[in-house]
């Protein structure tokens, strides 16, 4: 049969092309079924303003837990850029303007910018002393996501610090109460928890997510991808190419069944046959092809801006925009600032002050314009608007992404010299470069459920003891696994679940 595989795996993120490339090295024929046009998925570079030689990465951004491991394995080519700089947060305090700078290592003016926001030495010195405990919760976590889930106990008892019982246990917003005094700090720690999810930061939801945020690689580091995201997708999709992988776009799934231990996936044109069948999409979209009831999941929630920029603003406290927006770029997003977002979100009210954050790509790496852009001195910022969720959308999208774009600019404005208006490149037609989408946005044109660029709501990167051992990947189907963000382990740009669901597969075939 010409559509009979080994496996078949339906969407076509980079997830899915991982796994691809592990089977069929492995010698597994594999066919990969995506329902848009082309491969990628939340990972693709595009030319989001068409008049410009711009690339952007539409959807995802900066990379951090892509272990090295699978690029090494799959020996691959794409490199991702170090930032000297973590963080930059402007700040207003007794009318005068101040900044924030956090680099790598707390080197340079850190120190005095500490000082000067937070009046001592002791915020920077709590800063290094939660952070050095972090890191020990990474050592150990780190490099257990491409193996089997490791227990709690197990993981408990190799990390044998306290910081286990605040990042696991105790909600973060207590642990940020009772490591920093100062309100704008708290705020930048808590701005991990907070990517993506909905959630108090006395809920532990908001730990899971600071987890994901903060162990890749055993570094937390998020580095720049030179080429943008969609040269991780080129790569792949030439690297499976070479090994015998099929793809069938527009291939959109619209029924599974199984039957003596065969697989049956059918489009509207074609039916497809296979032993393993992976699925690089959200559980919920899953149960719904197959009929089952869909897991509950929290809202996506978080906006996502993409600008072109003939130059970077100037900013009120004087300092450099190429140092400012060189790593990522905070404002609004005081501890106090989220809780107030979340409470009026939650109540169904765009916030009056939306928390934000933005990085700029081309100071890190230019490769993503053309020549001609270049040479005039153009930018791209990716700013995230976080506490909007899907919910708020829902009565009139296109209404509630202008109310919430008005005020992210006109809260950025604040900080800035140069009204970032004023810095935005123009179409022909004199309309901005800019383009706002909402997680509503998301669902209907990548399939992230509501939203959610988790896919599910996040688990711990562990199995409770009294469990059965596994990848992460299992579903209640024997032979049908998760290979996207929706496995265990699975949130972020990773790989990490299309390894493990790869690995799931060459396990259950030999055994």
């Amino acid at each position: 049969m010409p559509n009979n595989f080994d496996v078949v795996i339906i969407g076509g993120g980079h997830n899915a092309l991982i796994a691809s490339c592990y089977l069929a090295k492995a010698g597994l024929s594999v066919a990969i079924l995506e329902k848009n046009g082309s491969l990628g998925g939340a990972t693709v570079s595009q030319k989001v303003f068409p008049e410009y030689e711009a690339r952007l990465s539409r959807y995802s951004y900066l990379v951090s837990l892509l272990p090295d491991k699978i690029v090494a394995d799959l020996g691959l080519k794409f490199e991702t850029i170090d930032r000297s700089v973590s963080s930059f947060t402007p700040e207003n305090i007794g009318n005068q303007d101040l900044g924030l700078l956090i680099t790598k290592g707390l080197v340079g003016q850190t120190k005095s910018d500490f000082k000067e926001i937070t009046s001592g030495d002791s915020e920077i010195e709590a800063w290094k002393s939660f952070y050095a405990d972090v890191q020990k919760l990474a050592d150990v976590i780190a490099p257990t996501m491409l193996g089997k889930l490791p227990t709690r106990s197990e993981l408990k008892a190799k990390v044998s610090h306290k910081i286990w019982d605040e990042i696991i246990e105790v909600p973060l917003g207590k642990v940020l109460e009772a490591r920093f005094e100062s309100d704008l700090v708290r705020g930048i720690v808590l701005t991990d928890g907070l990517i993506g999810t909905f959630s108090d930061a006395k809920d532990l939801v908001a730990n899971i997510c600071f987890i994901y945020h903060l162990i890749g690689n055993g570094t937390g580091a998020w580095n720049v991808p030179k080429g943008g995201m969609g040269a991780l997708v080129s790569e792949l999709i030439e690297l499976a190419e070479s090994l015998g992988v099929k793809f069938v776009v527009d291939s959109e799934v619209t029924e599974i069944s199984k039957s003596e231990g065969v697989f049956t996936t059918k489009n509207r044109q074609q039916s497809f046959t296979s032993k393993y069948l992976l699925a690089n999409l959200a559980p919920g979209k899953l149960a719904n092809i197959l009929g089952t009831k869909p897991p509950a999941t929290l809202d996506g929630s978080q906006v996502k801006v993409n600008m072109l920029l003939t130059k970077l603003p100037r900013l009120k406290c004087g300092t450099d925009p190429k140092l400012a927006f060189a790593g990522t770029f905070h404002f609004d997003e005081r501890y106090s600032d989220f809780q107030r977002a979340f409470d009026e979100a939650a109540s169904g009210k765009i916030p009056t002050k939306v928390p934000a954050e933005m990085y700029c790509h081309t100071l890190s790496d230019l490769s993503i314009l053309g020549a001609d852009l270049v040479e005039r001195g153009f930018h791209t910022l990716t700013l995230f608007g976080i506490h909007t969720p899907a919910a708020l959308f829902e009565k009139d999208n296109k209404a509630s992404k202008a109310i919430i774009l008005e005020r992210l600019l006109a809260q950025l404005n604040e900080y800035l010299v140069d009204p970032i208006e004023s810095c935005l490149a123009k179409n022909s037609d004199g309309s901005l470069c800019i383009e706002i989408k909402s997680p509503l946005d998301l669902d209907e044109e990548i399939g992230l459920p509501r939203g959610n660029i988790f896919h599910k709501d996040l688990s711990m990167p562990f199995r409770e003891d009294n469990e059965k051992p596994g990848w992460g990947v299992e579903t209640d189907i024997p032979n049908l696994f998760l290979c996207g963000a929706g496995a265990i382990r699975g949130g972020g740009v990773s790989g990490i679940p299309g390894h493990n669901a790869a690995a799931a597969v060459l396990e259950a075939q030999s055994s």
